[in-house]
């Protein structure tokens, strides 16, 4: 299949497409959560003065303790019930959708867009899984600068590769999106990475949720699925648990969320087209955990599936490649949630592509 070189990506006109209002705007689970955080926080502080105390006797010290423990009560309280208000009165109005989403593609075919960033051990295997399956119709590889064999060992196996000059996740993937989105013989775009973490036979059930969705969002959360030796360690496993029920507390009523850091999604193209001109590329690692909350703000049906986890074939040069690296972007994806996304697209990504 002859490879496609792109130096720029096309674009798509901006779509219109429905912004929740009203009642749905309201944060109050997330207001009330963080309420609740923000006195345990001062409640240990009260705690951590006391040990001090007891080793070093201060009276200063001593009633700052006791003020910080009656002070953490406030916040604790508060946040409580503002958060039972969400759960108990405002969520109900939330649910408007009366009947379960149906709406089967009217063409189950695929085109599989895959990101890939110096994997050459891995892409060639990757794209004969994928093309394997009967429902894919091509493989795309998004070759974000990789400086190795990755864009000749891709063409072998029968993808198509695109060039995504600008260095990144994140503008990797919107590429990837957005080459998928533009196959008009395909309704269907499966986002995924190139390092073998993820299997085509995932496609089934994929598919057999897109009838209740747009937006299919694989799920790594499930321990009977995962692999014993990933990149996704138990402290990345549960951390990205927390991340997607705060996203789900920010939605609340609009879905079920246990992970946000998973590429594998399968996309209508009909959403995809609403969706991109709404997403900003340049966030780089917590580009997942942006396209899930931009799609959920303006209204996009979107469910998770199970998938399985495997471990990867080369090295992960992402946010999975150490604790403290996954730390530090599920600090930013939280940041993304609570405050918003600007902060975070105004910084220029400084490393490859996928996980």
């Amino acid at each position: 299949m002859a490879t496609a070189l792109n130096n720029s990506p096309p674009t798509i006109p901006v779509a219109s497409s429905p912004r929740l209002t009203g009642v749905s705007k309201i944060r109050a689970l997330v207001v009330g959560f963080t309420l609740t955080a923000f006195g345990f926080i001062l409640y240990f502080a009260a705690v951590v003065v006391r040990l001090i105390c007891v080793l070093f006797p201060n009276h200063a010290l001593l009633t700052a303790a006791h003020v910080l423990v009656w002070w953490s009560a406030l916040p604790v309280v508060t946040g409580a019930a503002v958060a039972l208000v969400d759960l108990y009165i405002l969520m109900p109005k939330r649910r408007t959708r009366r009947e379960v989403y149906w709406d089967p593609p009217a063409n189950s075919d695929i085109t599989v867009v895959l990101s890939a960033y110096n994997e050459e051990q891995s892409i060639g295997l990757a794209v004969r899984d994928f093309l394997s399956h009967p429902t894919v119709k091509r493989v795309i590889v998004i070759n974000n600068n990789s400086k190795d064999r990755t864009s000749e060992l891709a063409e072998q196996a029968g993808a198509t590769v695109v060039l995504e000059r600008r260095q990144g996740y994140g503008p990797t993937v919107y590429r990837a999106l957005l080459e998928g989105s533009l196959c008009t013989d395909t309704e269907l775009t499966l986002l995924c990475e190139g390092d073998c973490t993820f299997r085509a036979y995932d496609i089934d059930k994929f598919l057999a949720y897109m009838p209740h969705a747009e937006i299919v969002n694989g799920t790594r959360i499930v321990e009977q699925l995962r692999e014993q030796r990933t990149q996704l360690t138990t402290f990345m496993y549960f951390g990205n648990f927390f991340a997607g029920k705060l996203l789900e507390a920010k939605h609340l009523g609009r879905g079920t969320f246990t992970d946000l850091g998973t590429t594998y999604k399968l996309c209508r193209n009909s959403a995809l087209r609403r969706l991109l001109p709404l997403l900003e590329s340049r966030i780089n690692h917590e580009f997942n955990a942006h396209f899930m909350d931009v799609a959920l703000e303006h209204g996009f049906a979107m469910l998770e599936c199970p998938v399985s986890f495997h471990n990867r074939v080369g090295v992960s040069k992402g946010g999975n490649s150490s604790d403290w690296r996954a730390f530090v972007v599920g600090m930013r994806m939280i940041g993304g949630i609570l405050i918003g996304w600007k902060m975070l697209a105004a910084k220029p990504p400084r490393t490859g592509a996928t996980g």
